[in-house]
């Protein structure tokens, strides 16, 4: 079975890469690996935009503000004659384009009353039909309109469409019908358009359509440069913008070397007086837009402040002016990689910023040619190199390919101005690992069930599942390691147990130590053992954990907190409540698989973790839940908000020992407990200075926020020491002699 899989396995890999290559190469379209390069660009899109405001450019915005004060759209076009007189007159701008059409004519002058009166009952009406004929001229907006522009250098706009009938006016083509020859071009035909009025159409310097190319996914990318109208071609609104700016060059289109069977159309060049700008184009004849950034990327103006003339007085001197509208009502917002609602007007300022600066991405005709290459090399080195590696050896080809698959196409994206597919390749390198690490799950994992079956004698089943993804790196051979060790006890037990029959007391312990022992593998805690009542576990083997401390400290702090819903239903099952004492100590240890030939486990030991165990029974002492060591408070830093309980001196061991008791994590500390530390830490001072009148009034104030045997605890020994005084060389150790 394995022999034969072995051979399924390539083949697998190969009938992958052979569906990729179909799809790269054209045969058929993959719906999902071309929605996800659409991704990839527009993530890498909003990635390298250069971002800022770029101010050659101005926005003029049929905005909120504008329609509030000026009234709905379309507005009576004596004012647009006043805006255009404005921009040139006052503010001196370069070049004006609208992103809008006029294709009907305006009558809000009431002319046609005025006409109608004059042909009916007016018509004998000398004085009134003088009064006409001077009125005409300022009631006729067209024609003001149209002179305001005349003489301007001033781009209207208009759309293409596949209705039935024309309207207005269409432009002069800008390259006749067979411009292309027999080559193969897949530009955008449409069979109506949308002209302005002819007297405007007239006026203006040149007209350019608006209409985008809309992807699949809905998202405006594109914009095509040319467009063909019953055989001619012509020009889009960036275009004959960029064509006005410089006087009007010619357009030489561009094919890629080749036959003129196959070679398709790359590039349009614009040859200026002192440049030849060169513009990228698509199959469609299409440019991607290259934006800068979200919406705002070019200065917006308010169409009101213009008209009113309350800009500054450079705001629109020298530079470019498109007139088009964020409006959410008048219809011109577009889903863009940026955003789903980004006004159309912006997306033509970014294509025009882009063919000024030749900052124009394309995708050339031999992308499809690196797009198969880089398949072939992908797929081959993952099908037969992959499977000879280990598994973290393969998972390192798979990411060093992956970063150079990423990183590659991100520089020809940025520097090189290239848009290379990279879909294929990503989903070909994820499937191929995939399954490779199959494999090596299917046919690795009867090794792995033995190691796992191996450990499982010794070590926590939570945590050998952790171990066997990398057996290697673990061994139960016994080595010195710096852990830490819980012991926790259940007070009273012995009581507890004489008065519950065996099977009720075996119950109780059940599930007493099921619930703990939960508590303790959620925190990446080793179980040890179970000496009768009492839980043994330890942090940091054999799984490393760098925060073993952290972690003890948290599960003891879990553990006490748990006790009172347990209790509850201990009480409701007719069983007694439990307390627990814990102590929890750090340092250095030897842990490894110890025992006799009969019976191994695998265990930690030393003088850190007996001083665990003598910890877990000085809680009783002290009648409080947790008391850690040193060691731990050392590692612990300020993780934790610490009440020093005492400083010892355990029987067996020279060296004083202070030991605490944690109350919470410091960032979760209250404000209250944080003021009875420092109350508590002042006692202890006042205490270990032998001023027992300070540390007795101190204790009295801190009563009702102590435990009980704390509390009473100090109390006799404030009561002895004050009738019988240490010598004067105190040093406020507590020798204590029980274990």
């Amino acid at each position: 079975m394995q022999k034969h899989w072995q051979y399924l396995h390539p083949l697998l890999g190969l009938v992958l890469l052979v569906v990729f290559l179909g799809h790269a190469s054209g045969w058929y379209r993959v719906d999902l690996v071309s929605r996800l390069d659409a991704i990839i660009y527009d993530a890498r899109l909003r990635l390298t935009a250069p971002g800022g405001v770029d101010k050659r450019i101005v926005i003029v915005d049929i905005d909120e503000k504008s329609l509030a004060e000026l009234g709905r759209w379309p507005w009576p076009r004596d004012q647009l004659a006043t805006l255009v007189d404005r921009v040139f007159e006052q503010y001196h701008a370069r070049l004006l384009a609208f992103d809008v059409v006029f294709a009907e004519p305006d009558r809000s002058s009431g002319i046609d009353t005025l006409e109608h009166l004059a042909k009916e009952k007016l018509r004998s009406n000398r004085e009134f039909q003088a009064e006409i004929k001077r009125l005409r001229p300022e009631l006729d907006y067209d024609a003001r309109f149209a002179a305001a522009m005349h003489g301007r250098p001033v781009v209207l706009g208009y759309y293409l469409g596949n209705a039935v009938l024309s309207t207005g006016a269409l432009p002069e083509e800008v390259l006749p019908a067979g411009s292309f020859g027999e080559r193969p071009v897949a530009i955008s035909s449409w069979k109506s358009y949308g002209g302005n009025l002819p007297i405007l159409q007239n006026a203006a310097r040149t007209t350019g359509y608006f209409n985008p190319l809309v992807d699949f996914d809905g998202i405006f990318r594109r914009i095509p440069l040319l467009a063909e109208y019953q055989g001619a071609y012509y020009e889009s609104l960036a275009l004959s913008v960029v064509r006005a700016l410089l006087d009007f060059p010619p357009i030489f289109p561009g094919f890629a070397a080749g036959s003129k069977e196959y070679a398709g159309l790359e590039w349009l060049d614009l040859p200026a007086e002192n440049i030849t700008l060169r513009l990228p184009v698509d199959a469609n004849v299409a440019a991607l837009i290259p934006y800068r950034g979200p919406q705002g990327s070019f200065p917006y103006v308010s169409a009101s402040d213009v008209l009113q003339g309350r800009l500054p007085q450079d705001a629109l001197t020298d530079r470019i002016v498109l007139v088009g509208t964020s409006a959410p009502g008048l219809v011109d917002l577009r889903a863009t990689p940026f955003a789903a609602a980004y006004p159309g007007v912006e997306a033509h300022a970014n294509l025009i910023a882009g063919i000024l600066d030749q900052r124009l991405h394309h995708k050339p005709e031999y992308a499809l040619g690196v797009d198969l290459l880089s398949l072939l090399l992908v797929g081959l080195t993952m099908i037969f190199l992959a499977p000879r590696l280990s598994a973290w050896r393969a998972t390192l080809l798979a990411v060093t390919l992956l970063a150079g698959l990423l990183s590659l196409n991100l520089a020809f994206h940025q520097w090189g101005l290239l848009v290379l597919p990279l879909a294929a390749n990503l989903l070909l390198l994820l499937c191929l690992y995939a399954i490779n690490m199959s494999w090596g799950y299917f046919f690795e994992s009867r090794n792995k069930r033995q190691l796992t079956k191996l450990f499982g004698q010794y070590v926590p089943p939570e945590l050998v599942v952790q171990m066997s993804q990398d057996p290697e790196h673990y061994s139960m051979a016994g080595r010195k390691a710096r852990l830490t060790v819980l012991f926790s006890d259940i007070r009273g037990f012995t009581a507890i147990s004489e008065h519950l029959p065996p099977d009720e007391l075996g119950k109780l312990m059940n599930l007493f130590l099921g619930a703990m022992t939960e508590l303790i593998g959620t925190r990446r805690g080793t179980l040890d053992k179970y000496i009768g009542d009492a839980i043994m576990a330890f942090w940091g083997a054999p799984v490393q954990d760098h925060e073993h401390a952290r972690h003890a400290v948290e599960t003891a702090l879990t553990m006490q907190g748990h006790l009172p819903d347990l209790n509850s239903e201990l009480n409701r099952r007719g069983w007694p409540s439990l307390a627990i004492g814990i102590g929890i100590n750090s340092g250095w240890m030897t842990v490894g698989d110890m025992g006799s030939p009969w019976r191994q486990s695998y265990t930690v030991m030393g003088d850190a973790v007996n001083l665990a165990s003598r910890l877990e029974g000085v809680t009783k002492q002290y009648g409080v839940g947790i008391i850690i060591g040193e060691g731990t408070r050392e590692l612990l830093k300020d993780q934790f908000l610490l009440r020093e309980i005492d400083c010892i001196r355990v029987k067996g061991r020279n060296e004083p020992l202070r030991i605490y008791e944690p109350l919470a994590l410091t960032e979760k500390a209250t404000a209250s407990q944080q003021q009875h530390c420092a109350a508590w830490h002042i006692f202890l001072e006042h205490y270990r200075q032998q001023r027992w009148a300070a540390a007795g009034t101190q204790l009295t104030l801190l009563a009702e926020q102590l435990p009980p045997g704390l509390l009473q605890l100090y109390q006799r020994r404030l009561e002895h020491h004050r009738a019988t005084p240490p010598p004067a060389n105190w040093d406020g150790v507590a020798d204590l002699t029980e274990k």
